[in-house]
Formats: structure tokens, C-alpha cells, sequence
């Protein structure tokens, strides 16, 4: 980073956090993907990725855990114009399948119906194949790469491509929903079915989910079968909150979080796994969750754990009619760098 660059002055250039746009000098790349293709109830999570980057500028860059953090570099890298507009044709295409299934008599015949789902389950597949071709090559340069949603389904690709590099790990999620479902209103690729088509990837040892607290009969079922009992630890946010009602602390809580995850480990938050009052404008927010900073400190006991973070996303956040949500998620993602 270049010595003339001042960390107390105003941020006043283009990069992410105000930091010098400078691709080759960042050690973090954040690949943003401003996407939501099959979202079900509140939309504008497309938006969130624009918008923290420009609510980052009012981030200040000492962090207390790493005053050093904003020299490493942090570069936003783009999404193909391209993918936009196709996104968003696509999307309108989408909206009018998801409405159509709510109608007592559908106005869709099904055979038009499975061939737009099979249009719009071709371009995910396009951009995913793209995704992880931008995650290699920046990791081919030794950068840490992010992903910034976005709905929860864009991690698909980097869970792909670490398939496919043959990497052992867990994940750690943070989430209002298990996001089990085999597939959520005629679409494979949905939100909610990201860790369904995930786990088909074996090199995942462990699933450790927190905060979970809004879920459907299927993937209960799914949870407590045989070969998930073994991959998966499910913290959900009643028996956490009743375990802490009853005298437990959330150090211990987070000590058995890390302890159930492998020595490499992936990073997933979705921003609705906290309370609603950080996240209001989520695209389907449930009553409860963590706390900011419950969620600061378990991504810091992860990193004094020592084991090594192999990957990460930050996804759901909501943009609408104000910047209050894309503020907690520019802090989030900041310090999401930290511990990685």
C-alpha cells in the first residue's frame, strides 16, 4: 500500500472501504454477485453488494484485533455486466413462476413452465462455471477470496471448485434456515436448497449450523438421517438461547462450535442468522438470532482456534429504503477479513 495513503483522512477514493483500488498489492479479493434469481419472499439482496460498497466508506480501519488489516489490501472486484442483464430479465421470468404457483388454477402449462425453469437452471450453471474460474484465478495469485451476495445460493460454485481441488473441510454457517430442501418452488438452485446440492460434495467432513430457527418437515427428516447424524452439528437458536436461559455462557457455546469443525474450515453467513433489528430488510427475516457481536466472537474463537479458513461469503443482506442494513453488513464483511 502506498505510504501516502492516511487511514484517518475521510475515504475518499473507489475501492471497498476507501482503500486504493489496486487488485496486485490487495491480499482480500471480494468477488461480488448481485443475485437473486429465486428469491421467495423479499427482494433486493441483488442490490446489497453496490450498496456495501458504498456504505463501507464509513467504515473506519483500525480494527482492534488487526490495526494492520487495511494495509493488507482489500480489492472489490466486478461482476460481468452481461450476467446483470441477463439477471434481470430472467428474474422477471422467475417472479412469474414463483406467482403462478400460489393461483388455485396455474396460467402456465406445465411443459412451458419446466422449460423457463430449465432456462433459468442453464444460466445459474453459466455463471457458476464462471464463479469459480474468478475464485481460481485469484487464489492462483495467493489471494483470500470472498464471496458478497446476494441470495445464500451463490456459494455453490466455490464449494464446487473445492471439490474439485479435492479439499477436505467443514463449514461453519451462520443461518435462520438450514437451507436443506432438495429444491424450493421448481427451482434446483434455490436459496434454499444451497446446502443440499453443497453436501453432495463428500469432502465435506461437517456441517455446523448456528442460530438455525425456521425450518420445514423435509429437512428435519433430512437432518437426523443416518448419513447426516455424522456430518452435520445443528445449534438451533432455542436451545441455544434456552441453554443460556439456564446458566451457560456463550464462550462454552462457542468452544463446542469450533470443536465439531475440522482443521479447515469454510465461512458462511448468511445475514438473517442475526436478530432482525441488524437486518430488517433480509429477504425473509425470523424473529431471533445472534447478536453482532455474539457472532463477532465466534468468528474470533474460530480464528485463535488456528485452524485455517479456506473460504467465505457474506449473503442475504438487504438493501430497500435505507442504508442501515448494508452498514452492518460493510462492518461484517470487514471483519470477516480479519479472521481470515
Amino acid at each position: 500500500m502506498s505510504s501516502q495513503f492516511n487511514p484517518n483522512d475521510p475515504a475518499l477514493g473507489n475501492g471497498i472501504f476507501g482503500l486504493p483500488e489496486d487488485p496486485q498489492q490487495a491480499k482480500y479479493i471480494i468477488i461480488p454477485v448481485p443475485w437473486e434469481m429465486t428469491v421467495s419472499y423479499g427482494s433486493g439482496t441483488a442490490l446489497a453488494p453496490h450498496f456495501i460498497k458504498v456504505a463501507s466508506a464509513q467504515v473506519d480501519l483500525y480494527h482492534p484485533n488487526n490495526p494492520d488489516l487495511y494495509k493488507d489490501g482489500i480489492f472489490m472486484d466486478e461482476f460481468p455486466e452481461e450476467f446483470i442483464e441477463k439477471h434481470e430479465k430472467l428474474r422477471l421470468v422467475a417472479e412469474e413462476l414463483i406467482e403462478d404457483l400460489g393461483l388455485e388454477e396455474a396460467t402456465i402449462d406445465k411443459k412451458k413452465a419446466s422449460s423457463l425453469q430449465t432456462i433459468i437452471e442453464k444460466f445459474t450453471e453459466e455463471v457458476n462455471q464462471w464463479l469459480g474460474e474468478r475464485i481460481k484465478f485469484w487464489q492462483s495469485q495467493s489471494k483470500v477470496v470472498g464471496l458478497l451476495g446476494g441470495d445464500h445460493s451463490i456459494p455453490l460454485a466455490y464449494h464446487q471448485l473445492l471439490a474439485e481441488e479435492e479439499i477436505e473441510y467443514g463449514i461453519l454457517t451462520i443461518d435462520a434456515h438450514h437451507d436443506l430442501r432438495n429444491a424450493y418452488e421448481g427451482f434446483k438452485y434455490s436459496h434454499a436448497s444451497i446446502f443440499y446440492n453443497v453436501l453432495k460434495n463428500k469432502n465435506i467432513s461437517k456441517l455446523v449450523q448456528v442460530g438455525i430457527r425456521d425450518y420445514c418437515h423435509e429437512e428435519v427428516v433430512y437432518v437426523k438421517s443416518d448419513e447426516m447424524k455424522s456430518r452435520m452439528k445443528v445449534f438451533y437458536d432455542r436451545d441455544i438461547q434456552s441453554r443460556r436461559f439456564e446458566g451457560e455462557n456463550w464462550a462454552k457455546l462457542c468452544r463446542e462450535m469450533v470443536d465439531a469443525l475440522p482443521e479447515k474450515v469454510y465461512i458462511s453467513i448468511d445475514i438473517d442468522g442475526l436478530d432482525t433489528k441488524l437486518c430488517p430488510s433480509t429477504g425473509t427475516p425470523v424473529p431471533g438470532g445472534l447478536e453482532y457481536n455474539e457472532l463477532t466472537y465466534l468468528l474470533d474463537q474460530l480464528k485463535k482456534s488456528g485452524k485455517q479458513i479456506v473460504g467465505f461469503d457474506l449473503c442475504e443482506v438487504g438493501y430497500k429504503d435505507d442504508d442501515w442494513d448494508v452498514n452492518v453488513g460493510a462492518r461484517l464483511l470487514y471483519h470477516l477479513c480479519s479472521v481470515c
